[in-house]
């Protein structure tokens, strides 16, 4: 029987397996968050490049690596909930991606949870930094 007193590694939930969170409060409108976010430039940063996407609620979307998944939730201006299941993948997982107002500012988050491993885990926290340090590349051009 595993020791009740050893903590769980950072990451590893007991419900959702392997999760990822990146956060970052930005100096922008929770609408001109939204706006970047849901642009072409935007989409292709932190999802992929759509081949079909509709954005609500049951809709199924691919990209063009192949990667598929379905739109869980979809709520303008706070949030999208969507599987995330690329070529090759162990299983798939969901990304949820959130804008909060946040004192004249706002908040970008990504989480990203059912993830398959510590690695993969590491890999997508990676990816979801860049993609933020690439999003607000783009909000300054």
């Amino acid at each position: 029987m595993p020791d009740p007193d050893l903590k769980r590694p950072v990451g590893l939930t007991k419900d959702a397996g392997w999760q990822i969170g990146v956060r970052r409060t930005v100096a922008m409108s929770v609408e001109d968050a939204w706006d970047l976010l849901f642009s072409d430039g935007g989409l292709k940063v932190w999802l992929g490049d759509p081949v079909n996407i509709t954005f609500a609620k049951g809709e199924p979307y691919q990209l063009k690596d192949g990667t598929t998944g379905e739109i869980r939730v979809f709520k303008p201006l706070s949030h999208i909930r969507l599987t995330f299941d690329p070529p090759g993948a162990v299983r798939t997982s969901t990304i949820q991606v959130r804008v909060l107002a946040n004192d004249g500012r706002c908040t970008i988050a990504f989480h990203q949870e059912h993830l398959s491993s510590a690695a993969e885990r590491g890999q997508r926290r990676r990816f979801f930094q860049q993609a933020m340090d690439q999003l607000m590349e783009l909000a300054n051009q």
